[in-house]
């Protein structure tokens, strides 16, 4: 039987292969408002630069150094086999394959959304485009090892971007995802996302607290997931998702508290919809606030964490 995306994340484990290192995470100068929140019934959280600490705050499709999309791009080529099936152009085989992933990035930016706002790349999609081109020219892989071609799309995009930025959860996020579970409240994600992230987060949280999962954790019908949904924060529908699974809990959009690290993605749509809200300004990597947003009442957060243990304050 194939392996899930988890097991083949666990497989690499036990491998000696190179990988970035984690994130330092540089905490940012802010001084914490925590007020104690009673009424609140459910909390979402964002994922990347929140509970999931990256390097950059955010999530890479086209790393801003070439040589380190390039090192990515080599390694991945090389662990599955792809070279043999590439046209042998002149020049290095990730220059080439930085070509076709290129147009397929852009692709995905500007023509799978029908129109919406702030469409989303489903990174496996650029991956299982790329294999379906490499299929044309013999290419040949494990269905028994790696799964159907989607589920092999997605193991490579996770080995790719695994090979393109190191991540690591933000300290205490076990803790206060802990915390809140324990208080009986339910939890949700309302993130941008992809296939693996979720496989990320797992890892991440298992460093803290080997007996955390995620899906007991996390209500697993509370997500809004910017790869499921097609559109990414701010856009609205990402959280609607989210909302509506509340919704048929009778928990109203007051009741729910959403924590993020960026104003216009998290706090200013999910105060729109009628949600209270935490900035999170714990890494100043991913927080993004200006002077101007925490003064304006329609994108001021509720509170400011600067670490997520805080958590325990607000919902004592």
């Amino acid at each position: 039987m194939a392996l899930t995306l988890e097991q083949y994340a666990k497989h690499l484990d036990t491998r000696d292969l190179p990988w970035p290192a984690p994130p330092e995470v540089t905490p940012a100068k802010a001084k914490p408002h925590l007020v104690p929140l009673p009424d609140i019934r459910a909390v979402t959280w964002s994922v990347y630069g929140t509970l999931l600490a990256l390097t950059g705050g955010e999530l890479y499709f086209d790393h801003p150094q070439k040589f380190i999309m390039d090192v990515a791009l080599d390694k991945t080529i090389q662990e599955f086999n792809m070279w043999g099936s590439m046209s042998r152009k002149p020049g290095q085989p990730a220059d080439y394959m930085k070509q076709i992933y290129t147009k397929l990035l852009e692709e995905q930016t500007t023509l799978s959304t029908s129109g919406k706002k702030h469409p989303e790349v489903a990174a496996d999609r650029i991956w299982e485009a790329i294999l379906k081109r490499l299929l044309q020219k013999d290419y040949k892989f494990d269905a028994g090892f790696y799964g159907a071609l989607n589920e092999y799309s997605a193991k490579i995009a996770y080995f790719f971007h695994a090979s393109l930025q190191g991540t690591a959860c933000e300290a205490g996020a076990a803790g206060a995802l802990r915390h809140v579970a324990d208080r009986g409240l339910v939890q949700g994600l309302i993130a941008n996302a992809q296939v693996f992230t979720l496989v990320q987060l797992q890892r991440g949280l298992t460093q803290q607290d080997p007996k955390a999962k995620v899906d007991q954790l996390i209500d697993p019908k509370v997500r809004g997931l910017s790869y499921q949904v097609g559109v990414r924060k701010p856009n609205e529908e990402v959280f609607q998702h989210a909302l509506e699974a509340l919704q048929e809990r009778d928990i109203g959009p007051q009741e729910v508290l959403h924590i993020g690290s960026r104003i216009t993605q998290d706090v200013a749509p999910a105060k729109k919809l009628g949600m209270r809200t935490a900035l999170f300004a714990g890494d100043t990597a991913s927080l993004e606030a200006t002077a101007e947003q925490l003064k304006n009442p329609a994108t001021r957060p509720d509170l400011l964490l600067t670490r997520l243990d805080q958590i325990t304050q607000v919902l004592p």
